[in-house]
């Protein structure tokens, strides 16, 4: 059904190393029809009201404030610690080799407050496990995720599935 954002994704091979097929967005955002039809298409698979759309750096936050628009709802930072500046929040989570940890402004999400948490991609869904942990932690209620690509034999939008996420993606790269 979404043909059309498919032939605007560009597949970079061996990047960033060999064996790795990099599926680029920047030709989808060079694209103002595939950029609208991208956030139109978020838009409609949002389910029920949303206060808030939150982004996970970088990419995400383009996709956020987009869809936060029509949807009515602020958006919510989510960045690499150390990025934000005053009170935080923060969560760890794992890598293919280490850890890494993402934050918030401690105020910005009300408890009760009901989540979107969008980014353009998901992989193995380490990151976006990691900011729903954060969110949850906040108080929020987060009950979707929405991705403009899913590569699904790397398994993270079932392991967000597992989590109770309704996870919605308009590509997918299987294979990848």
């Amino acid at each position: 059904m979404n043909d059309d954002l498919t032939a605007l994704i560009r597949t970079i091979p061996d990047f960033p190393k060999p064996g790795i097929a990099f599926r680029d967005i920047t030709t989808l955002l060079l694209s103002p029809a595939g950029l609208a039809a991208t956030v139109e298409r978020l838009v409609l698979a949002t389910r029920g009201r949303v206060d808030l759309v939150a982004g996970i750096e970088a990419r995400g936050f383009l996709f956020a404030a987009a869809v936060a628009v029509p949807l009515n709802a602020g958006v919510l930072l989510i960045r690499k610690d150390g990025k934000l500046p005053g009170a935080t929040i923060a969560e760890d989570y794992a890598l293919e080799y280490g850890q890494d940890r993402i934050a918030m402004h401690a105020d910005a999400c009300a408890p009760g407050a009901r989540v979107l948490l969008i980014d353009d991609l998901i992989a193995t869904g380490g990151t976006a496990r990691a900011a729903v942990r954060l969110l949850r932690k906040a108080g929020a209620v987060v009950e979707q995720a929405q991705f403009v690509v899913d590569l699904p034999d790397l398994g993270g939008a079932d392991r967000l599935r597992a989590e109770g996420i309704a996870v919605d993606a308009l590509v997918a790269f299987p294979g990848d």
